[in-house]
């Protein structure tokens, strides 16, 4: 059974940073792309970065350009997303996600339908 799991999250002021991790288990390839998202309340679930299968290419939203950082260790079995010079507007619900399936193109998919794996979600709130 496919099992994606968060941690991380919390409360940090503005200008702080934060790090999450996704540990997967349960078939989830190291071929795979995976990439996070995030949820707000009343919004929908919109794309922050995905990563493929080395690391050797990475997506960011616009919004997150610059500040954010995504890594994996597939050794770990393990994606990261280093959070820097966060902002309240960065204050949401991050989910990992991972394909079900190999993906060697470019650009990495960054809707929400490419990904077939969710983890339950870690709360980042950060505070002005």
């Amino acid at each position: 059974q496919v099992q994606l799991v968060e941690s991380g999250g919390g409360l940090v002021q503005a200008g702080g940073s934060l790090r999450l991790s996704c540990t997967a288990s349960g078939g989830i390839a190291s071929t795979f792309v995976m990439g996070w998202f995030r949820q707000v309340p009343g919004k929908e679930r919109e794309f922050v970065a995905a990563i493929n299968w080395s690391g050797g290419s990475t997506s960011y939203a616009d919004s997150v350009k610059g500040r954010f950082t995504i890594s994996r260790d597939n050794a770990k079995n393990t994606m990261y997303l280093q959070m820097n010079s966060l902002k309240p507007e960065d204050t949401a619900v991050y989910a990992c996600a991972s394909a079900g399936r190999s993906f060697y193109s470019t650009p990495l998919p960054t809707t929400r339908g490419f990904y077939d794996y969710w983890g339950q979600g870690t709360q980042v709130t950060v505070s002005s």
